[in-house]
């Protein structure tokens, strides 16, 4: 095998496998290295099996209301051994798939730790349990760095005693009580999964509110709906250390407090996974914690790239995608485009659920000023609720630009607000205005209505 290429690609997560798939396509021979599963975050450790423990973590809800509408159920408890091995299963069969798709492609994967020996230079060593031992040197034309990040592991005293998001799916179990530290998306969707599969769940929160970066009053419906759903949400308490052992655990609050749980879920922060690249010997300049880069993906060094979360610009899959397939098609295809980082769609799929597009209400105002800004909204109870007379509202939001009611912001807590978000990033993106909102039919009776019907 010749290890010479016109693209190396160090890491096959999202943005990796697009980034080699497309460069590949127009006639670059590739090669990506990995020395973990195929997939990255997100089909490993991320967004696609976390959805799945979301979708069963809700089957518990939807039992206990099955009743009002003439379905009574009696009380069970989840198999959760069963549901998280169903979810690796499915992990195994989208690595496997991956895996395939490259070699379809045409990429050569090659299995190993990358570490840069040079500015053109990448030297392997074999992943653990690779009896082989043989360190390959490979040389790239280009080379794109795309290791994707890391869960941040606070330094408190005991942290090592807990979890961080990704020992999660390794679980075979989860105990009865489980202390969650964090804010962010990670924080609220495993709070909720957790309490969905009939656990106690306390989240302490360093801050005033949960979300940071997306619209207040839809976080704030957030927690509303979060504690209505059983989570005892503390805002304003940070942990100070962990004491115990695995199964037996104390968090001792920096208030004096101390919670007794069987596990503790730092979500706390992710990082670009820059450890052990040797970024010095290419030249790479580190900004921080991590990369920067042009808007072409291009670092300090003319020919080496990168894309995802080592940039920490926009760490979503998608966008991560976009940025790989964009590289490529601009060095490789002859067609130069660049990413619109400015308008992204993003959810979090907490309970409730939240999901926006454009400028939050507070960003909105920053920009333009008070005056500048008008909001429309529409706060109920969907048709859902109406018979079993529970659950958290929803909250549809536009935020406006005064003089044009341009929309700059389109947000929604509630179910489906994700699917929902991304049919209205269509109209965002494209300058409506909340006269285009309006002369829109009404399709009823659903949720996403409100968005043409409010005043």
């Amino acid at each position: 095998m010749s290890s010479c290429y016109d693209l190396v690609v160090i890491g096959a997560g999202s943005g990796g496998l697009a980034a080699a798939k497309r460069a590949a396509s127009h006639g670059a021979r590739v090669a990506i290295v990995e020395g973990d599963r195929v997939g990255g975050t997100c089909v490993i450790r991320g967004c696609v099996p976390k959805k799945l423990l979301v979708y069963g973590s809700l089957v518990h809800e939807q039992m206990r209301d099955a009743g009002s509408y003439g379905w009574p159920v009696q009380e069970v408890a989840c198999d959760q051994a069963r549901l998280l091995s169903s979810v690796r299963a499915e992990v195994d069969r989208l690595n496997a798939r991956h895996i395939e798709l490259l070699a379809t492609a045409g990429v050569e994967l090659i299995r190993g730790w990358a570490r840069f020996s040079g500015p053109n230079t990448v030297q392997v060593t074999p992943c653990h349990g690779d009896d082989s031992g043989r360190e390959l040197v490979l040389e790239g034309r280009r080379l794109l760095i795309a290791a994707g990040g890391r869960p941040h592991r606070p330094a408190i005293p005991g942290a090592d005693l807990a979890w961080m998001s990704d020992d999660m799916f390794l679980q075979q179990r989860f105990p009865e009580k489980v202390v969650v530290v964090g804010a962010g998306f990670i924080a609220c969707e495993f709070a909720g999964i957790l309490t969905g599969l009939g656990v106690r769940v306390t989240q302490l929160v360093r801050g005033d509110h949960l979300l940071r970066g997306f619209d207040r009053e839809a976080s704030a419906m957030v927690l509303e709906g979060m504690r209505d759903h059983g989570v005892d949400v503390r805002l304003t308490h940070s942990p100070a250390a962990i004491e115990g052992s695995p199964g037996a655990l104390t968090v001792l609050s920096q208030s004096g407090e101390r919670l007794d749980c069987g596990g503790v879920l730092l979500a706390t922060g992710r990082r670009p996974a820059l450890a052990g690249l040797n970024l010095e010997a290419a030249g790479v300049a580190v900004e921080g914690h991590r990369i920067p880069v042009d808007a072409d993906q291009t670092t300090n060094v003319p020919h080496i790239h990168a894309v995802g979360d080592v940039t920490d610009r926009v760490n979503l899959t998608p966008v991560a995608i976009d940025e790989g397939r964009a590289f490529a098609d601009t060095v490789f295809g002859n067609r130069p485009r660049r990413v619109n980082h400015d308008l992204v769609a993003s959810a979090v799929f907490s309970q409730p659920e939240l999901a926006g597009v454009g400028l939050s209400e507070e960003q909105a105002v920053q920009r333009h000023g008070e005056a500048g800004v008008k909001v429309a909204r529409a706060r109920f109870r969907s048709m859902a609720r109406a018979l079993p007379k529970t659950g958290s509202r929803c909250l549809l939001k536009l935020v406006l630009r005064a003089d044009d009611e341009r929309v700059l912001g389109c947000h929604m807590v509630g179910e489906h607000a994700a699917e929902i978000i991304q049919m209205a990033a269509i109209a965002v993106g494209m300058g409506a205005t909340k006269a285009d909102f309006d002369r829109t039919m009404a399709l009823h009776p659903t949720v996403s209505e409100e968005f043409v019907t409010m005043g």
